[in-house]
C-alpha cells in the first residue's frame, strides 16, 4: 500500500467576529497583522510549510477572499477550495478530505486553524509529524492538546484518558470533550489534572475522517454525495447545493465527539487562538502600567495597561486602564479588556439592525 503524502488543510473561513471593528466581513481576522510584522494567515501557511511540501498545503475559504488567500500564500486555485456558503468547520474538512483523497488515497492530513499564534513553529512541527505515524498506522483521529498554562474559560477541553501504548509514547486515548467551563469548573480542573486545552487542531488520514463523518454525521455524508462521483461532478452548481443541503457543524460537535477513534497528542509548546482583544493583549505582554500600541499615535496615557490600535486620529487616554481602544476609518470601539469577548454581540446586534456596512 502506498505511504500518503501529509498535507496541511487552512480553515480561513471564520468571521472573526470576536476582533471587530478590526475584523470585517471583508477582511476577517486571519489578514490582520496584529503580531509580528505578519497576518495570521501568513504565519499559519508558513507553519504549514515546516511539514508539508509547496503542494501539499490547501486553504479553504470563502468566495470573497479566494482571491486574496491565493495573493498571500502563491497557492494555485486548485488548492484553494471555495466555499459557496459558511457552514461551519464540519463541511469544510469533509470538503477539503474528499478532494485530498482524490488525489491522495493514503494521503493523511493536518487540519489548521487560519489565525492561531504558536511561535515555537519547530515544536509544533515535530507534534504534527509525531500525531501523523499515528494517524497513518493506526487510523486514529488525532487532536493536539495543549497543557494549561492558566484558568481559563475561554477554552473548550479534552479529559485524557489511558496511553495508547509503547508504539505511540506520550499519545493518549480521548475520555471527553468538555465544553468551555465555568470559573469554578476550570479551577476544578486545573486542580484534578487531566484536563487539556481543546486546540481545534486535527490529524488524520482523508480516509478516516470520511469513514466517521459517514459514521457519526450521516446528512453531512449525504450531502456530499454527489460530489464523490468522479472529479466532473464537482462544477459550481454541485457544490453550492452540497452546501446549501449540509448541515452546519463544528468538525468537534459532528464527529470528533461521537468517535470512537480519537486520541490526543498533549503539547506544552505556547499557543493562542488569538480569539479576542484580550487574548492578544495577553499575547502582547499588555500589564498594569504597561500600554502595547498597534498602530497610530498615542499622544498620551498616564495610566498604561490598555491595548491602542490606532488608525487616522491620534489618541489621548487619561486616568483609564485595562481599555481595548480599536479605531478603524468609521467605527470607534471602546470597551473594558475583560469585557472584549463580549463584542461579538455588538456584531449580532448591529446585523439584526440591517448595517452591513459596518459589519
Amino acid at each position: 500500500m502506498a505511504r500518503g503524502r501529509l498535507h496541511a488543510v487552512i480553515l480561513a473561513g471564520g468571521a472573526g467576529e470576536r476582533f471587530w471593528p478590526a475584523s470585517r466581513q471583508k477582511r476577517p481576522k486571519p489578514f490582520l497583522r496584529v503580531v509580528d510584522g505578519r497576518s495570521l494567515l501568513e504565519a499559519t501557511h508558513s507553519r504549514a510549510r515546516r511539514f508539508a511540501s509547496r503542494d501539499s498545503v490547501w486553504v479553504v475559504c470563502g468566495t470573497e477572499h479566494a482571491r486574496a488567500v491565493r495573493r498571500v500564500t502563491g497557492l494555485p486555485a486548485a488548492r484553494v477550495l471555495v466555499e459557496p456558503r459558511r457552514r461551519n468547520t464540519a463541511m469544510a474538512v469533509a470538503f477539503a478530505a474528499q478532494h485530498i483523497a482524490a488525489h491522495d488515497p493514503e494521503g493523511v492530513v493536518a487540519i489548521l486553524p487560519a489565525d492561531h499564534r504558536i511561535p515555537d513553529t519547530k515544536a509544533f512541527a515535530d507534534a504534527i509529524r509525531r500525531a501523523a505515524r499515528a494517524a497513518r498506522a493506526e487510523g486514529a483521529l488525532v487532536t493536539l492538546g495543549v497543557t494549561p498554562t492558566r484558568i481559563e474559560t475561554g477554552y473548550g477541553y479534552i479529559q485524557v484518558g489511558e496511553a495508547v501504548g509503547r508504539a505511540h509514547p506520550g499519545l493518549r486515548r480521548v475520555r471527553r470533550f468538555v465544553e468551555k467551563p465555568s470559573p469554578a469548573r476550570a479551577r476544578r480542573y486545573a486542580k484534578q489534572g487531566g484536563f487539556l486545552w481543546n486546540a481545534g487542531i486535527f490529524v488524520f488520514r482523508a480516509r478516516s475522517i470520511l469513514a466517521e463523518v459517514e459514521r457519526c454525521a450521516p446528512e453531512l455524508h449525504r450531502a456530499l454525495g454527489p460530489l464523490r462521483d468522479s472529479p466532473r461532478a464537482r462544477t459550481g452548481q454541485a457544490v453550492e447545493r452540497a452546501y446549501r443541503r449540509a448541515p452546519s457543524l463544528p468538525i468537534d460537535v459532528a464527529v470528533m465527539e461521537r468517535s470512537r477513534t480519537v486520541w490526543t497528542l498533549p503539547v506544552s509548546f505556547h499557543w493562542s487562538d488569538v480569539g479576542t482583544w484580550l487574548s492578544l493583549a495577553e499575547e502582547l505582554g499588555v500589564s498594569p502600567g504597561g500600554t502595547k500600541v498597534l498602530g497610530g499615535d498615542l499622544l498620551f496615557d498616564d495610566r498604561g495597561g490598555n491595548l491602542v490600535w490606532g488608525d487616522r486620529r491620534a489618541v489621548a487616554l487619561l486616568g483609564v486602564e485595562g481599555l481595548a481602544v480599536i479605531d478603524t476609518p468609521d467605527v470607534l470601539l471602546v470597551t473594558k479588556l475583560e469585557r472584549s469577548p463580549a463584542v461579538r454581540t455588538v456584531v449580532v446586534e448591529l446585523k439584526k439592525r440591517g448595517r452591513t456596512d459596518v459589519t
